[in-house]
């Protein structure tokens, strides 16, 4: 049985790599269907919302602003896949041709105004937090949607033939993204900021750390800077595997690292070698989760505590998100065994 007792002091600690009196749990994102499944009823507000992180065992609700790159404007729609009423299941970037492939086409596009960007789902959960609670806001994905908007083909040759389409790109989604890291910093109910941005995968880096230098790491820097300016911790989330570029992360600001995909990085080597600097989110197998007993799972998690996390500086939580295919009792059990954890 879950238990509530909402204690955002304390996942704060933990950021800060500081032993806390819990191990606490952190996602970067839940499936609608299984926080429907969890409460019982459909999310249709931050009420709702609030609800859901709450009565799972959660010291935070984490809430993006709301806004809009234009995806009417892609092209085609091949790359989606269809639920039986019609709706979108699935989507994914382009390999070959994005949506922007030359100036003309980066002029015509409709990118979001600055002033657009809506926070009221902010704004709204200030006013129905439960004592305890506080606010993740998060956003992410400058780098990425830098390649899905030209296409990862066209990205990777413009890099050798003519990167000022990139450099255009990255700019534009660059200063939007930033806008709303310093927004959201300055709301005193939101006491930690989360940057989500795959650079990597399970054998290595996406691209080449010279290309990051230029395209990822700088923006990185700036959010850093300004969780530093609000002494707000910053938690960065990317898939794959990190050793190469590990020290550039925590030289830009990072204190917390999500997910430690379990198939690219071995959490206790990443915690021997980083542990001093890095708090540790997440690697808690997802297929474990969708496809693995209870006891496996059960398993798992008092491994990474154990081995992990019983000097502080590790929160448990899946080792990517929780998608909708994730066995409902697994997920519960993985909440269930931190919540019963004693030091």
């Amino acid at each position: 049985m879950i238990i509530p007792n909402p204690d955002i002091n304390s996942f704060i600690k933990t950021l800060r790599n500081k032993r806390a009196d819990f191990i606490p749990l952190a996602e970067l994102g839940v499936h609608p269907s299984i926080k429907e499944k969890f409460i019982g009823k459909k999310i249709l507000t931050v009420t709702d919302e609030i609800e859901f992180w709450y009565k799972a065992g959660y010291d935070y609700v984490k809430l993006q602003p709301i806004v809009d790159f234009n995806p009417a404007k892609i092209k085609s729609d091949t790359n989606l896949t269809y639920n039986d009423d019609g709706t979108v299941f699935r989507k994914w970037a382009s390999e070959s041709s994005g949506i922007i492939t030359s100036l003309k086409e980066f002029e015509e596009y409709v990118f979001p105004a600055i002033d657009e960007i809506d926070y009221k789902r902010f704004e709204d959960a200030v006013k129905n937090l439960p004592e305890g609670m506080g606010i993740v806001g998060q956003y992410g994905d400058i780098f990425t949607m830098t390649w899905e908007m030209m296409g990862f083909e066209n990205f990777s040759l413009a890099l050798f033939e003519d990167d000022e389409l990139i450099k255009m790109i990255n700019d534009t989604v660059g200063s939007i993204v930033l806008s709303m890291f310093e927004n959201m910093s300055q709301l005193d109910e939101v006491k930690a900021l989360w940057y989500s941005d795959d650079i990597a995968y399970t054998n290595g880096l996406m691209v080449s750390p010279e290309t990051l230098d230029k395209y990822f790491f700088p923006w990185l820097k700036k959010i850093g800077e300004i969780a530093k300016s609000v002494d707000k911790p910053l938690i960065y989330h990317s898939d794959g595997v990190l050793f190469d570029v590990m020290d550039k992360l925590i030289d830009c600001g990072v204190n917390a690292l999500h997910p430690i995909e379990p198939k690219a990085m071995d959490i206790v080597e990443v915690k021997k070698s980083f542990g001093n600097k890095l708090c540790l989110i997440g690697n808690i197998d997802v297929d474990l989760l969708a496809r693995g007993s209870k006891e496996e799972v059960i398993k798992n998690v008092l491994f990474n505590i154990e081995n992990v996390g019983v000097n502080g500086g590790y929160c448990v939580g899946s080792g990517n998100s929780i998608p909708e295919y994730v066995n409902l009792e697994n997920y519960i059990a993985m909440i269930e065994t931190v919540k019963s954890y004693h030091f």
